[in-house]
């Protein structure tokens, strides 16, 4: 089982950036597919977005797409997510999550098997 590490959230203004990293350990990084999950108090958690083991396939929610870009380096066994233009509904806890890769997007949080202790996004309006 992967091990997963968030890091990089803090308190920011709206319209500013962070970059999210999520450092992966335990595990071959290339064989697994990574996903953005985010989840506010009271809320359900959300899929922000999802890349592939090669990161050839990426996707993002329709509620960050052109604001939020998901990537990842096997080098490094790290994935990122850089967040651009933040609003002040962005402010979330953020959890990265991984499986075993697959060809398709899952933004269902039941299907993956591994998962970090999350970092706190705070945008101020």
């Amino acid at each position: 089982q992967v091990q997963l590490v968030e890091s990089g959230g803090e308190l920011v203004q709206t319209g500013g950036s962070l970059r999210l990293s999520c450092v992966a350990s335990g595990g071959t990084f290339g064989s697994y597919a990574m996903g953005w999950f985010r989840q506010a108090p009271g809320k359900e958690r959300e899929f922000v977005g999802f890349i592939s083991g090669s990161g050839v396939i990426r996707s993002t929610a329709d509620s960050v797409k052109g604001r939020f870009a998901i990537s990842r380096d096997n080098a490094k066994n790290t994935m990122y997510l850089q967040m651009n233009s933040l609003k002040p509904e962005d402010t979330a806890v953020y959890y990265c999550a991984a499986r075993i890769t697959t060809g398709v997007v899952i933004t269902a949080p039941g299907r993956y098997t591994s998962w970090g202790q999350g970092t706190q996004v705070t945008v101020s309006s």
